[in-house]
């Protein structure tokens, strides 16, 4: 494996990391506000808080190893991607920060606030919507070029049919991945109410997840059909991600193994994560950057992998035992220690 391979291996690591644990936070948010909606908060709410409390500040850990990462490893993108991603960037940033400043309002100051309750919950669909922007602009025909000067074609972005279906895909699967965590979650406080009402979520979340799929790979196909090719040529890991996605409804229908399920949600994902990532490589921007086209010295690049590598190998032990130490407590996840 070349080095600008490893480096992007490490990184798109960080990214998956990213993806699951932001879309169990976001969904979370948005099912607390849902609850109160439709008057089920004194069924479901307790047990996402109990969730949302010890994790919630350290899901953009990976968010920002990803960035340092693909800045460094490929200085390039930093070009390309820094002023296009200017105004949906600056949107996502915005959001997060709401995020965080709402959280803390709902939840050590007017916990019955409608208004902020509202806040964090519709910003846990409006932050993936804005971050996937950046999957979208890879797929080129997205920026323009004057000089030395790169714009972003809001008009095309946003009348784009390839765009809203990355959007749908990308909501659809935070509500997807967090119903499905959460119905675990509730089996394990052993919280029937509350069980049953994320179990119907996670099902018929499953739904919405492949027809936004199926949407994408059409799209993909009329926006470029190169890489929509190359989807072709690893089929057998979007064929496993079905099949992991079937299996994980089947066991949460059959109201067993909800444990398992979520696992298979996890493995559905990365399937399909690093079965995109492959289909699209070589390039890091469609047709203009490439790995080898924008990767850094060997020399950073070495010292990157491993600073890298350090570092995920100490935030995976810390991750296992902030759930030892809260989320599988069974103390903790059954209320009795706040």
């Amino acid at each position: 494996m070349s080095l600008e391979q490893l480096g992007i291996t490490v990184l798109w690591v960080f990214l998956y990391g990213y993806l699951i644990v932001a879309s169990i936070d976001f969904g979370a948010g948005f099912y607390a506000y849902y609850g109160r909606v439709i008057g089920i908060e004194s069924v479901i709410g307790p047990l996402i808080s109990r969730y949302l409390s010890p994790v919630w500040e350290v899901t953009n850990v990976f968010l920002v190893f990803f960035f340092v990462g693909i800045v460094g490893f490929f200085p390039d993108t930093a070009y390309y991607y820094g002023t296009a991603l200017l105004i949906p960037g600056s949107i996502a940033l915005i959001l997060l920060a709401v995020r965080g400043s709402f959280y803390a309002f709902t939840n050590y100051g007017a916990r019955k606030n409608n208004l902020y309750l509202l806040a964090y919950g519709s910003t846990g669909l409006l932050i993936p919507a804005a971050l996937s922007t950046v999957f979208t602009i890879s797929e080129g025909g997205f920026l323009s070029f004057e000089g030395h000067s790169v714009h972003l074609l809001m008009e095309e972005l946003f009348f784009s049919t390839y765009s809203w279906a990355v959007v749908l895909l990308a909501i659809s699967s935070v509500l997807f991945i967090s119903s499905s965590f959460l119905t675990y979650y509730a089996a394990r406080a052993e919280d029937r109410k509350a069980l049953e009402w994320l179990r119907r979520f996670a099902l018929w979340g499953g739904i919405p997840t492949i027809i936004s799929s199926l949407f994408t790979f059409m799209a993909l196909r009329n926006h470029n059909r190169d890489h929509f090719l190359n989807t072709l040529d690893v089929w057998w890991m979007f064929g496993l991600s079905f099949i992991c996605f079937a299996i994980a409804v089947w066991f949460i229908w059959r109201r067993h193994r909800y444990g398992w399920a979520f696992i298979l949600v996890m493995a559905q994902f990365a399937f399909a994560f690093f079965g995109y990532g492959q289909s699209h490589l070589p390039y890091l921007l469609y047709p203009i950057l490439t790995l080898t086209g924008g990767v850094t010295n060997p020399v950073m690049g070495r010292a990157l992998v491993a600073a890298f590598t350090a570092g995920l190998l100490l935030l995976i032990p810390a991750l296992i035992l902030l759930l030892r130490l809260f989320l599988f407590n069974a103390d903790y996840v059954k209320g009795k220690i706040r």
